[in-house]
């Protein structure tokens, strides 16, 4: 039987902690960040962990990763 493919567009998005979690990033902090306040961009920085559902996909679509 030949290898699974990882979906393309999820481990672009998505990362796997050494703990078997999953991450992402948030949404908003690629440009027009002159306009977004200091606080809401440092709270854009931080990479939250994807819930059990979604995370049960999402590691389904990478199964090499």
């Amino acid at each position: 039987m030949p290898k699974m493919k990882s979906h393309s567009g999820t481990t672009k998005r998505f990362r796997l902690t050494g703990s078997g979690k999953v991450v992402r990033r948030k949404a908003g902090r690629r440009h027009l960040l002159t306009s977004k306040n200091r606080d809401r961009k440092r709270r854009l920085k931080d990479h939250p962990v994807v819930g059990p559902n979604a995370a049960r996909t999402i590691k389904k679509l990478m199964p090499y990763e």
